[in-house]
């Protein structure tokens, strides 16, 4: 890796542009999935929380996969870029096909739609998200620009997010007279998933199109090549895991996001139903609603190199995540003891807008802050084995987010049914709703859920891998890198 030239302004950003895909698809996941077959197809709650939390689970397990392949992979084309390229298409197929089931499946036809379709997706954008992470971390060893080539990305997913909300509720799901909650034009589901589908393609194809130049400078598999048979390929999996959890710093933070995404696939699972009855927000204000927290990531981008400049990244992480679950808590616990602006009020949607703009602004320390982080640990591990891992770190990490996330997805869905939630297009308004039963959705959706994250922190605080101790790993991987350069030269000359 050694003779690189420097990482320019332009690789960043088409390395980061990639990411929107994934920032698409989970805008469309973490709002409309949910609510669409849930709220307009008559889905019982705990099966569409099941299907989803099985897609995710399903999606989890692949993760690790496709990291270790990657890790290994050889090619002309290095490790990471044959597997971006191939992703795309079969992406935006499988997206679409999730939004447009047939007509009178019934609640097990709808079941396995959604769980086949959701397995799908995920499935193809693992193939392009893991490879494309684990690039991520090899495009520079330096300590503070790692947090600049995650804060591209991050930046990216968010602008996708945001824009997957923007299109949704301004060009499909807008308010008429005729339906003031545009979430139940059951008719739009299917374009809004076809343009989301493209899009996402633009992104892949640009990012890995305009990140070739970097191959020849990439690390690539070392030791002897191994059988990629479906079996070897999951028992070194398994291997490789294990040895990535035994890194002290990496498993403390492994242990951190596992509460995390957990809270967040809670969030994802019934945010729109928070929106339509607990705050009965109109379509614009949803748009406003979604887009506060992306714009208020946007602006978070912006400072996260500098403070963790500044106090460095184990309390970025930590100041994140409680930042996150204070704002995620305090508007409910407010309203229900009567402090909060009145529904359908301007102060209401200001001031939701305002929390979630502050909200964002905060978390984002942490995203960006912790794939800075494992990106840091993977040179730790590389010291330690002598192997270069970033696809098994980064896929390991998604696996306990999207696992969580999953277990998030089916507790919401199963709290719906619990509080006894009633379904279908007819209910589109809070006064179909019985007041305890909202009140009870709020109370899940925030004080119940969000307050793991103090275990969370407490994870995150047992972190010990500084600046000072990167910048010795990074000066004893190049002494080690350069004496096997000095062998190599001279086997070669003997």
């Amino acid at each position: 890796m050694d003779g690189r030239p420097p990482l320019g302004f332009a690789t960043k950003f088409t390395y980061g542009f990639g990411q929107a895909a994934e920032g698409l698809k989970n805008g469309a996941f973490g709002v409309f999935l949910f609510f669409y077959y849930n709220q307009v197809l008559a889905l019982s709650g705990t099966l569409a929380g099941l299907a989803v939390g099985i897609a995710l689970v399903f999606d989890a397990v692949t993760d690790p996969m496709a990291g270790s392949v990657s890790d290994n992979w050889r090619s002309k084309f290095g490790r990471r870029h044959p597997f971006m390229f191939l992703a795309a298409l079969p992406l935006a197929i499988a997206f679409f096909l999730l939004f447009n089931p047939p007509d009178d499946l019934g609640q097990s036809g709808l079941f396995a739609w959604l769980l086949i379709f959701a397995i799908l997706t995920r499935g193809a954008m693992t193939l392009y998200h893991v490879p494309h992470i684990a690039l991520g971390a090899e495009l520079t060893e330096d300590f503070e620009e790692r947090t600049t080539v995650v804060a591209f990305r991050q930046f990216f997913s968010t602008f996708g997010t945001l824009a997957a909300y923007v299109i949704g509720f301004s060009l499909f799901f807008y308010e008429s007279p005729d339906l003031p909650h545009g979430q139940f034009r059951a008719d739009a589901y299917a374009p809004f998933a076809m343009t989301l589908g493209l899009l996402m393609v633009a992104s892949i194809v640009t990012s890995a199109w305009g990140t070739r130049s970097q191959i020849p400078y990439l690390p690539q598999a070392t030791g002897e090549p191994e059988e990629l048979g479906l079996g070897a390929m999951f028992v070194r999996m398994l291997r490789e895991i294990r040895e990535a959890l035994s890194n002290r710093s990496f498993a403390w933070l492994f242990s951190g996001v596992l509460i995390v995404f957990m809270m967040v696939g809670v969030d994802s699972a019934l945010n729109l139903h928070m929106n339509t009855y607990f705050w009965e927000l109109s379509a614009t204000g949803n748009t406003l609603f979604f887009a506060a927290s992306p714009i208020g990531v946007l602006v978070g981008t912006l400072v996260a190199r500098r403070l963790n400049t500044i106090f460095d990244k184990k309390p970025s992480i930590v100041f994140g995540t409680a930042w996150w679950a204070l704002c995620q808590i305090v508007p409910i616990i407010l309203r229900i003891f009567g402090y909060f602006p009145e529904n359908g009020t301007d102060s209401l949607l200001i001031t939701l807008v305002c929390v979630k703009f502050v909200q964002g602004v905060g978390v984002v320390q942490a995203l960006v802050t912790f794939g800075s982080m494992v990106a840091d640990i993977v040179d730790e591990h590389e010291l330690k084995t002598g192997k270069r891992q970033e696809g098994i770190f980064f896929a390991s990490v998604s696996f306990s987010g999207k696992f969580t996330t999953g277990i998030g997805n089916v507790v919401g869905g199963v709290a719906l049914d619990l509080i006894s939630w009633p379904r279908g297009v007819a209910i589109q308004t809070a006064a179909d709703v019985p007041p305890e039963t909202i009140t009870w959705l709020g109370l899940v959706y925030g004080p119940i859920v969000a307050g793991f994250a103090v275990v969370s922190v407490w994870c995150y605080s047992k972190h010990r891998l500084d600046r000072q101790r990167h910048r010795q790993i990074v000066a004893e991987l190049g002494l080690r890198r350069r004496a096997a350069q000095a062998e190599q030269t001279r086997s070669a000359v003997g």
